[in-house]
């Protein structure tokens, strides 16, 4: 009877517009599911002019490689351009390279591999099978795993304790052992990120994070017009990448201006909990997500002095050095991982909402004169070290020395990146031996 009575409920049901809704949604959500499976199960084989008979096998970002001919590579994120560039590196070596999803989880090497590079999983998975002459190396986009959840985890036990309020974790990745099974690391991050990897007792070197856009220096700005105006950019992961404290920092200044910039649509239990910071302050302004390449964005930069960035974990901070290239002043978190001087920066030692209040008043203070001094060393210095020619011309010679069997720590473009990966590779191999 009770049966009948649902039937027919749902057969009445299945006419009305919500319903039909409903499945149209579940519809698109499957399609787009089968999608990526069928996406990150792809392998792309590239063969260099004239191949040595050596294979590389990157287990990374596939995306920029399924693109179709003149389809410009996604200027989202740093990774897909790296990930390009990471293959082009070993075809000019003259290395077959193929190429497959770091969450491809069903590949299994059939070939025999000079090189393997992964960001995740499969060197675990592999460790048996690979030959011991294969050089294994990881490629280090974010802080370690365990350390990366651990921050979350208290980022959100904090709002839980200041807004009475549970959030869902977006950034959580289960834990991998792939630097226990690397013979080495490429890592973009600095010592930060480093730090949670030295555990494990592996070389690193260290190539700077690249750019997708470079801007020129901005001459018309006024710095006087946007002294007290600050920018947040970010991608997923509101939480963890300290919004809520920059939100409720700038809630309690009325006189200084915040803009927002990120997928905030896309964390709707995070919307609610914020909908007043975000959307009821005249000192607010959420704009969601924009292309950084646009034309809205460099409006955007010119508006505003600096960026305020409390991450909690990060692998080499790109919204960071991408705002430092439109010449913006960091106010950002240790554990956002970019390299910044008390010349051209300030780094929280907190990331708490006081420390973040009184940073931007501080930051204010300073004279249009001093800020720009400031803007431009910020804009002088990832011009001179986060760029694609720099990272591409550092990853090559940390590959080539690698390759070679050489002990030289190869050259990183400014002497702070020198200087951090020999000071990494000491620390992780005394001898300073290759891997």
């Amino acid at each position: 009877m009770a049966s009948d009575i649902l039937r027919t409920i749902k057969n009445r049901l299945r006419n009305t517009w919500p319903y039909r809704a409903t499945g149209e949604v579940k519809c698109a959500l499957d399609r787009n599911r089968l999608r990526r499976q069928s996406h990150n199960a792809k392998v792309v084989s590239l063969k260099p002019e004239n191949p040595s008979g050596k294979n590389v096998l990157l287990c990374y970002i596939i995306d920029p490689f399924l693109l179709s001919p003149g389809q410009p590579v996604s200027t989202a994120h740093s990774h897909d351009w790296e990930s390009l560039q990471i293959a082009r590196t070993f075809l000019e070596m003259s290395y077959c390279v193929d190429v497959i999803s770091f969450l491809n989880k069903e590949f299994v090497p059939e070939k025999e591999y000079s090189v393997v590079i992964d960001a995740r999983y499969n060197l675990e998975r592999w460790a048996r099978s690979l030959p011991k002459s294969c050089l294994k190396i990881m490629h280090i986009d974010s802080a370690h795993i365990v350390y990366h959840d651990a921050a979350e985890a208290n980022r959100l036990l904090d709002v839980q304790r200041r807004r009475r309020v549970t959030l869902r974790p977006r950034r959580w990745e289960m834990p991998n052992l792939c630097i226990e099974h690397a013979d080495c690391a490429t890592i973009l991050g600095n010592e930060f990120t480093m730090d949670t990897f030295r555990y494990a007792g592996k070389p690193m070197y260290r190539v700077p994070i690249s750019s997708p856009v470079l801007y020129p220096w901005p001459e018309e700005k006024d710095f006087a017009a946007c002294r007290n105006r600050f920018l947040w950019l970010g991608s997923g992961g509101l939480i963890h990448k300290g919004l809520d404290l920059v939100l409720e920092a700038f809630a309690e200044l009325p006189d200084y201006h915040l803009t927002v910039c990120g997928p905030i649509s896309q964390e709707r239990d995070f919307e609610k909990a914020y909908e007043n910071e975000l959307y009821g302050l005249p000192n607010i302004r959420t704009v969601g997500w924009v292309d950084i390449a646009s034309g809205e964005f460099v409006e955007i930069l010119q508006s505003c002095v600096g960026i305020v960035y409390p991450s909690c974990s990060e692998g080499g901070g790109g919204s960071v050095i991408n705002c430092m290239h439109g010449g913006l002043i960091p106010v950002l978190s240790y554990e956002s991982s970019v390299d910044v001087e008390e010349g051209y920066g300030v780094i929280l030692k907190e990331s708490t909402v006081s420390e973040i209040k009184n940073s931007v008043r501080g930051l204010s203070a300073f004279s249009p004169e001093k800020l720009e001094n400031m803007a431009r060393q910020s804009w002088g210095y990832v011009r001179a070290n986060h760029t694609r020619e720099n990272f591409a011309k550092t990853y090559r010679e940390v590959i080539a020395n690698l390759i070679a069997g050489g002990s030289a720590i190869p050259a990183a473009g400014e002497g702070c990146f020198v200087e951090a990966v020999a000071k990494a590779v000491n620390r992780a191999d005394p001898d300073r031996r290759s891997c």
